[in-house]
Formats: C-alpha cells, sequence, structure tokens
C-alpha cells in the first residue's frame, strides 16, 4: 500500500507493511471484527477496524513509536465512512472507546505496559483487553475508572464485561477456516455467542435442513399411518368375507343376518 493517500498529509502512513503475527492472528482479528459488524448490522454510529494506525497526536506522527491495535471500536461516529486510518483530528478528536491487542511472544510485555499506558494516558480508551490466540487462558482487561485502569474480574463462564459494547468477552472452542481452536469471541447478556454473518447465514441454513427433513419425517409417517389403515382396513374386509364365505356354507344368508 501506498505510504500517503488522497486526503490525508503526506507524511502520515496506513500501513507498516509488516504482516500479521500468525494466520491465528488474522482469524482472531477478522473474527471479531466480522462478528461485531454484523451484530450491529442495524447500527451506523459506529467504526470497527483492526491492524491499523490510530493517529492521535502530532508528536506520535513525528516519532512514529506507536502502531495501531489489532482491533478497535470507535463509537457515536459516522460508521459509513471508509477509513484507511483513525485520525483523530478528522473526526472530532473522537478516539477508540475499546481495544483488544492480540499478543504474541514478541509483543506480550509491551501490550501490557507501553502499549496499555498509552491507551490509558493518552487515549484514555475506556475498555482495554489483551489476549494471546494460543494460550486460552491469557485473556486480561482493564476499565478506565477516574482516569486510571482497573483490572476487570472474570465471570464463572471465564468471560470479561466490555461495558461500551455491553457484550462479554471470552474463549470460544471451534472450527473457523478450517482451523480448529480457541477463539476469543463476543457474546450477548444472555450468554449468546455473536455470530459473524456468515455463521448466522449457515445456521439458518442447517435450521432449514433440520425443518425439511422435519417435514419429510412427518411427511412419511402420514403416508405409514396411511397404509397401515389401508392394511387395516384390507385385513377387516378379508376377515368378513371368510366368515360370509362360513356362513353360505352352513347354509345361511349373510346378507340377511
Amino acid at each position: 500500500m501506498s505510504l500517503a493517500i488522497e486526503n490525508l498529509p503526506v507524511d502520515l502512513i496506513t500501513d507498516d507493511g509488516e504482516p500479521m503475527e500468525s494466520n491465528n492472528h488474522r482469524i482472531s482479528m477478522n473474527l471479531l471484527i466480522q462478528s461485531l459488524k454484523y451484530h450491529w448490522r442495524d447500527r451506523h454510529d459506529f467504526f470497527v477496524g483492526g491492524n491499523m494506525f490510530v493517529y492521535y497526536s502530532a508528536n506520535q506522527v513525528k516519532n512514529q513509536d506507536f502502531k495501531g491495535p489489532d482491533f478497535f471500536v470507535v463509537l457515536d461516529v459516522d460508521g459509513t465512512i471508509n477509513r484507511d486510518a483513525w485520525i483523530a483530528w478528522e473526526e472530532d478528536s473522537r478516539l477508540p472507546d475499546v481495544v483488544i491487542e492480540l499478543m504474541s511472544p514478541s509483543t506480550a510485555e509491551v501490550d501490557v505496559t507501553t502499549k496499555k499506558d498509552i491507551y490509558e494516558r493518552k487515549l484514555k480508551t475506556q475498555d482495554y483487553f489483551v489476549y494471546d490466540p494460543k494460550n486460552p487462558s491469557s485473556l486480561r482487561g482493564w476499565k478506565l475508572i477516574n482516569r486510571r485502569y482497573q483490572s476487570l474480574s472474570l465471570n464463572d463462564q471465564g468471560r470479561l464485561y466490555c461495558e461500551s459494547l455491553g457484550l462479554w468477552l471470552g474463549v470460544w472452542q471451534g472450527k473457523i477456516e478450517n482451523s480448529q481452536g480457541e477463539w476469543l469471541r463476543f457474546f450477548d447478556p444472555d450468554g449468546n455467542l455473536v455470530l459473524t454473518g456468515e455463521e448466522a447465514e449457515a445456521q439458518r441454513a442447517e435450521l432449514e435442513r433440520q425443518r425439511g427433513e422435519l417435514e419429510r419425517q412427518q411427511k412419511e409417517q402420514e403416508r405409514q399411518q396411511k397404509e397401515e389403515a389401508i392394511q387395516q382396513l384390507e385385513i377387516e374386509r378379508q376377515k368378513k368375507e371368510r366368515l360370509a364365505a362360513k356362513l353360505r356354507d352352513l347354509g345361511i344368508n349373510p346378507d340377511e343376518i
């Protein structure tokens, strides 16, 4: 990607050219973005991004000492605008309300020290979470209270509440893009998994398949019941014929009985 794009100052870059830490990191980031977008598909008052620069100060631009979060959400903004970077001074000074960093051995220390301090003191991000996609027990989170981060506690399901989104964050085990693993996912207040659009469509297709199979089974059951009724009628008819034959053998007209 070009280091300067239309409508951005020439000294702002939108891509550092570095790949994601791993395929699991890429899948995890996309999973969080896609599921929130689908969950809020009827809303246009938020922006969700991942692995893109968040510019919060001219000093940051000069030093180029801070890269974008793996996942972030900005609330109460026009979500219909496409952005290649989040530039606070072009967004009425709005900054991320939620940030999630996907840790790795090379970033774990920075994520819970330097970056955490930046999100707390400079961006004033309300909810900050870290998670290592290769370590299901690594989920940690903080909420900004009185301008300082306070640690969040896991609930009985091992999840953390993100107040800004009104959703829980927790680990879900399953297959994504043919990769079996334990993924960081959103859960609604009732504990239901927040699905991506693809998952929701697959779920609908499965429900339709199950409904079709149930209808097929019901029709088959009705057909069998009709056949059994016909067979029972035939048995009764044959009984009557045998009885009539015996009566005629005895010289009795069955029609007169």
